[in-house]
């Protein structure tokens, strides 16, 4: 009798040894088994592990749901996953997105203030930007757009964001973006502020952006900016009317239609430096560091004019006479 007891019993542990190893491969092969699925995956606030593996089953990605539950089972950490939106690939495992979703490693989205953009072609860019959130009711006019832009703590937002590129996520907001620009402009004046030459002609960070916003509508090229910097102090100094053409545009804004004409020479609004001397009223466009650093730190010399070549970069001069020259050569082609 017990001869066959211990055969019953060592055929018992075979099939459970056999059945064992069936399964415990079988969970290795879906360990190992890429779900197939390319998306950008919006995990919503109070979605399970479970409940995401039981859509995967419904979808046909995953076969085996026990493999599945037993991940979870031997593995309780990847339990804890975290709401957002993730960029799933078609080579992921199961483990693989799970993993990601407890880490957080949420797609991150990319928002650029460009240098030398003004205010209202940053509102478009957040406008027509489909992975912010909207807080801001652009349907509305500028004057009440501005009004909810009142953190910046200026009557006009003009240039208080400063020019960078900012991650984001999924659900922030256009105001998000735009709080972030404003306090990293008030980071870096911080910054350079103390590091101001002696002599300015202005006395205060905001009347200096207000010189760097000019700085950085007038040249694209950096080594240019300390020496029109420089051209523009010499000019306040003297009294001198600054004589700059993007602040003409920039009150033409924003119908202005990439056309200065006599009459707009001659336009007396405020930012107008060809009609009313010393500094705009406010900035004219967003600004970078190094033209917060040229518009602090002037280079010395005694050129009081300067011309754009056609090139991008601008011929300087000490006299009108010199100037002149300069204009009939690369303005006038003569």
């Amino acid at each position: 009798m017990k001869k066959p007891i211990l055969t019953f019993f060592i055929l018992i542990v075979l099939i459970f040894s056999g059945v064992t190893w069936y399964l415990w491969n079988g969970f290795q092969d879906f360990m190992q088994q890429p779900l197939g699925i390319e998306q950008e995956l919006d995990v919503k606030k109070g979605t399970s592990a479970y409940s995401l593996g039981r859509q995967w089953q419904q979808d046909g990605n995953i076969k085996q749901f026990y493999y599945y539950q037993l991940l979870l089972k031997l593995k309780p950490e990847l339990r804890s996953i975290k709401a957002g939106n993730y960029a799933i690939t078609s080579d992921m495992t199961a483990v693989d997105v799970l993993q990601k979703l407890v880490a957080g490693d949420v797609i991150k989205y990319q928002f650029s203030v460009i240098e030398g953009s003004n205010i209202y072609e940053l509102l478009i860019a957040l406008e027509i930007n489909t992975d912010l959130t909207h807080e801001i009711d652009y349907s509305q006019e500028y004057d009440v757009i501005f009004d909810a832009l009142q953190f910046v703590g200026q009557q006009h937002p003009e240039g208080m964001f400063y020019a960078d590129t900012y991650q984001f996520i999924k659900g922030d907001s256009d105001l998000d973006i735009l709080k972030r620009a404003y306090a990293r402009l008030q980071t870096v004046l911080d910054e350079e502020w103390p590091k101001r030459a002696d002599d300015l002609p202005y006395d205060t960070r905001y009347k200096a952006l207000i010189m760097a916003s000019i700085i950085e509508k007038e040249t694209a090229v950096p080594a240019e900016r300390p020496e029109i910097s420089g051209v523009f102090k010499r000019r306040i100094e003297k009294n001198m009317l600054l004589q700059t053409d993007p602040t003409i545009i920039y009150g033409l804004l924003p119908e202005f239609d990439g056309d200065i004409r006599y009459k707009d020479i001659r336009n007396p609004h405020p930012w107008n430096t060809y009609v009313h001397r010393g500094l705009p009223p406010t900035p004219i466009a967003m600004v970078g560091r190094e033209a917060i650093q040229a518009a602090l730190n002037p280079q010395s010399g005694d050129t009081l004019y300067f011309v754009a070549k056609g090139d991008g970069s601008h011929q300087f001069s000490r006299t009108l006479e010199e100037h002149n020259r300069a204009v009939r050569k690369y303005q006038l082609n003569r």
